[in-house]
């Protein structure tokens, strides 16, 4: 893996229109997504350029990770990392104790970071209620789930 370049920053997501092409191009559902929603997207920037977009769901001490997406030319380079880093600090910030996904293609890069595989009959009662959870992703999806340091 190469280093993320040190021309890279993460800030709040860029225009609505750019976060759902990228969901898009990613195959990755965006018509669940409101305003509230989409201005908690971060964006990671690589020379004035979004190179990869993560989403947040908050909901008290537990929330959604949600939409990860890096465009194929920053793959391998930490951008991936980098973003979930950042909205794990986002979220550990505001109070989350227990950050939770579900992905049907991302289960080891996730494992490599912390995160467990849960049935998801033991997802919290706010997760569940998630479009997420409640439909939007298969039930073949992988449900994972990692604890935020206090």
């Amino acid at each position: 893996m190469r280093p993320l370049a040190p021309a890279s920053t993460i800030r709040p997501a860029p225009a609505e229109a750019t976060v759902r092409r990228l969901l898009r191009e990613a195959n990755l559902p965006e018509a669940d997504l409101t305003a509230e929603k989409l201005a908690a997207f971060y964006a990671l920037e690589h020379d004035g350029v979004v190179a990869g977009i993560v989403g947040l769901e908050l909901y008290g001490t537990v929330g959604l990770l949600r939409s990860l997406v890096v465009s194929p030319e920053r793959r391998a380079q930490g951008a991936g990392s980098a973003l979930v880093a950042y909205a794990e600090r986002a979220a550990a910030d505001r109070g989350v104790r227990a950050l939770y996904l579900l992905t049907t293609t991302g289960e080891t890069f996730f494992r490599r970071r912390g995160y467990e595989r849960l049935e998801r009959d033991r997802a919290p009662e706010a997760i569940r209620r998630t479009s997420e959870f409640a439909g939007v992703c298969p039930s073949t999806a992988a449900f994972m789930v990692k604890d935020l340091p206090a």
